[in-house]
């Protein structure tokens, strides 16, 4: 591979892995979870686990309680792709 082409495929690389990794639609998140229920009133909130795009019901073992994570709203982190855990943890 010629040196000229090193930096484009990398470049080109990294920004379809950070368009992989950031959620669709515009989802918004919430450091707190009362900012999460005044956006989304009618709504559940939930934990959501930004890396895995799985989300946690309060009461659960990881809501409020992963690394990487925001306050979001059920319908919306449904639509940007996320689902719920499986094993209720």
């Amino acid at each position: 591979m010629k040196q000229g082409r090193v930096f484009p495929r990398l470049f080109a690389g990294l920004v379809v892995s950070l368009s992989l990794a950031l959620p669709a639609f515009g989802l918004e998140t919430f450091p707190d979870e009362a900012k999460a229920q005044q956006h989304c009133p009618k709504d559940t909130v939930v934990w959501l686990n930004l890396p895995t795009m799985i989300w946690h019901y309060k009461g659960q073992r990881w809501y409020a309680n992963t690394k990487h994570g925001a306050f979001a709203c059920e319908k919306e982190a449904g639509a940007a792709g996320a689902r719920g855990t499986r094993n209720g943890q």
